[in-house]
């Protein structure tokens, strides 16, 4: 059995990620707690069903505590078992409450709506070591469908490398295991013709390449990258985010990604995402 697990912040979008599982193939399961785990997915498998979606409650009984012993036990059973943690940031979070007019499942009594969030974020701290954190700030929800398949194509047995680019002025990706700072680089945004473009497009490509501290810049992050890979898969990481960010996350970081990952999947499953490209987080005019 192939089995995805999926936890998370409420608001975070685990709904939406259970239904792009299941639109993938797998068998979808909702919202059960810690202790219902492993005999559900051994009843599953029982009745034949080799691909298993479930997304976890970890906020009632054992809750993220209980998570390692229900893994082990699976793959103790020959079970293949992912577990994927949505996070978003907290601002987003009350946006989407505010939005939604919903209310949150923790909150009530004394408790703010932030207070709430928080209180869930520290329920979730232990989940965010046994799995791999994917951050759904800003990220519309056909992007988080896209990401899904993406998450899914990849083999779970081997280290996939997630290089990310991303806008300094729009925050830190929470699920981020490295940061790069690309801000120094010469930004093609104060060229006129080059604004409206990003990090993909030939004109921007050809801009970067013809500047030696971009060459530079490039090879110590390579470098670095490349010279610690074999230790973090040592540490059986299964997935690692290499996250580039310049000021708008539209041109520099963009290039650097698109170039560090063609350099490394020959190597590596690599996965590549651009936070601000599409996701309507960048207006027009803003430094890149």
């Amino acid at each position: 059995m192939d089995l995805i697990l999926v936890g998370g912040l409420a608001g975070s979008g685990k709904s939406v990620a259970l239904a792009a599982l299941e639109d993938c193939g797998y068998y979808a399961a909702g919202n059960l707690p810690v202790s219902l785990i492993a005999p559900t997915a051994e009843y599953l498998c029982d009745s034949g069903q080799e691909h298993v979606a479930m997304t976890v409650d970890l906020r009632i009984g054992e809750g993220a505590a209980g998570l390692p012993s229900a893994i082990e036990r699976l793959r103790a059973a020959g079970r293949s078992v992912r577990l994927l943690v949505l996070d978003a940031k907290t601002d987003t979070l009350v946006k989407r409450f505010s939005e939604t007019r919903r209310r949150h499942p923790l909150s009530g009594g004394t408790r703010t709506l932030t207070e709430a969030i928080e209180h869930e974020r520290a329920l979730l701290d232990e989940a965010r070591e046994l799995g791999y954190v994917f951050d759904t700030s800003d990220l519309p929800a056909a992007a988080l469908r896209a990401w899904i398949k993406d998450f899914v194509s990849v083999d779970p047995s081997r280290l996939t490398l997630l290089f990310e680019s991303f806008g300094f002025k729009h925050g830190v990706p929470l699920d981020a295991d490295l940061v790069f700072d690309v801000r120094c680089l010469p930004n093609p945004h104060y060229e006129p013709l080059l604004a409206p473009l990003t990090g993909r497009d030939a004109a921007v490509v050809a801009f970067l390449e013809a500047l030696p501290e971009v060459e530079r810049m490039y090879g110590d992050v390579y470098h670095f990258v490349a010279s610690w890979l074999p230790d973090y898969a040592r540490d059986n990481r299964n997935y690692l985010t290499v996250a580039i960010g310049c000021t708008g996350g539209r041109h520099r970081s963009v290039y650097l990604v698109e170039r560090l990952a063609r350099a490394f999947e020959s190597r590596y499953q690599v996965l590549r995402r651009h936070r601000e490209i599409g996701s309507g987080a960048e207006p027009a005019g803003a430094p890149a």
